[in-house]
């Protein structure tokens, strides 16, 4: 695939309020899709369907750990959205507050 093809694709992907605030909240740590169901307030097939759209655009990446999937930011090989990162609003709040909860990942 060629650089602007690819580019063009990372662009459509961030283009959705609900990819970019998933991606906001994994700037600040990983988080399973219990936990973005919580922040995002919308259902786990909604979440999911995200999920899958930006782990096939290699934007995010996924452990699991016994029955949880835990998703990190995977963004090494496109330092250019290092900038639109540090425009993000920040989801830290958000992210403390569910993860301070008792949790269904725990």
């Amino acid at each position: 695939m060629l650089a602007i093809d690819l580019l063009s694709d990372t662009l459509k992907l961030l283009g959705d309020k609900t990819r970019l605030t998933i991606l906001s909240a994994l700037k600040e740590r990983e988080l399973c899709v219990c936990e973005l169901v919580d922040i995002l307030q919308t259902s786990q097939p909604n979440v999911s369907q995200h999920m899958r759209k930006l782990k096939a655009g290699g934007l995010v990446k996924e452990a699991k750990r016994s029955q949880w999937v835990y998703y990190s930011l995977s963004m090494e090989d496109k330092p250019y959205l290092n900038e639109l990162f540090q425009h993000l609003p920040s989801q830290k709040e958000k992210v403390e507050r569910v993860c301070n909860n008792a949790g269904c990942c725990d």
